[in-house]
């Protein structure tokens, strides 16, 4: 018998796995947790029936996330993950020698212990001295440190559950709160296909706390339609303005200092969405 899991994108599409082992099929505080193995992707952390990450593809999304940010802001020191209990994000922070201490703040702590447990390449940067692991609310933790963190990163769900809070004018004027003077934040932000007008509603909201806003994408086939947007929200220093040259190559499969500049030209009717 065939096992095939399936996650409806939206009510009419869909995108469908072979399982080969369900490790985990657990409801937490917060949200319902599978992790399963899939012979097209391997591991795959699946919460509230949507795809978080894979062995196979993750590399895009938290490369995407840590690195077009770090390479933006001069010398990053104190960082802050919300969300992300995978650890994948912080893997790639890691990578960067300016970086003195890394905060992840994640509400659900069964993500971080079966991430660790099932997702050992993902999260095996989680255990790092640089790293604090918080397990906590992190829209109330940017409004408990203000003025503290270079740069903040929201490695969130899509808004439903618990994230539904990460995704508001709020949060985001929390996020500038937290920051030093010359921070950064950046948040995935979803798909144009499906939902373009959260795209446009979390520009606009973005626009309204921070000076200089820039909007970047990658492609991320688990994720839905593949075309994934990343918002990036600064109040002193612009990506497009960053010396590609001065860029070292580190070790990634996705980033590259030629794709740091690329990476913010959209496809048309996405621009049409963020002007």
């Amino acid at each position: 018998m065939e096992l095939w899991y399936t996650e409806k994108q939206t009510p009419t599409y869909g995108i469908t796995a072979k399982i080969k082992e369900t490790y985990v099929s657990e409801q937490t505080e917060f949200q319902k947790l599978d992790m399963i193995e899939t012979e097209e992707f391997g591991t795959m952390l699946v919460l509230d029936g949507m795809v978080m990450t894979t062995d196979k593809d993750e590399f895009v999304y938290h490369e995407m996330v840590a690195h077009p940010v770090l390479y933006t802001h001069p010398n990053a020191k104190k960082v802050l993950v919300v969300g992300g209990g995978d650890g994948g994000v912080i893997r790639e922070i890691l990578k960067h020698p300016s970086v003195e201490k890394a905060v992840l703040v994640d509400i659900d702590g069964k993500v971080i212990e079966y991430s660790k447990k099932y997702l050992p390449n993902i999260a095996c940067g989680l255990d790092d001295p640089r790293v604090e692991v918080i397990v906590n609310d992190g829209f109330m933790h940017i409004h408990d440190h203000k003025n503290e963190y270079d740069v903040v990163m929201v490695d969130s769900t899509e808004p439903v559950g618990p994230a539904v809070n990460l995704f508001t004018r709020g949060f985001y004027q929390g996020i500038y709160d937290s920051l030093k003077e010359d921070g950064i934040f950046v948040a995935q932000t979803d798909n144009p296909w499906f939902t373009p007008d959260l795209i446009s509603s979390v520009n606009r909201d973005v626009k309204e706390v921070f000076p200089i806003v820039r909007v970047f994408w990658a492609n991320v086939p688990t994720y839905p339609s593949g075309l994934w947007t990343f918002t990036m929200g600064s109040k002193k220093y612009d990506p497009l303005e960053v010396d590609e040259s001065s860029i070292p190559e580190i070790d990634t499969k996705y980033y590259s200092p030629r794709l740091h500049k690329a990476a913010f030209v959209l496809p048309k009717f996405v621009e049409d969405l963020v002007k």
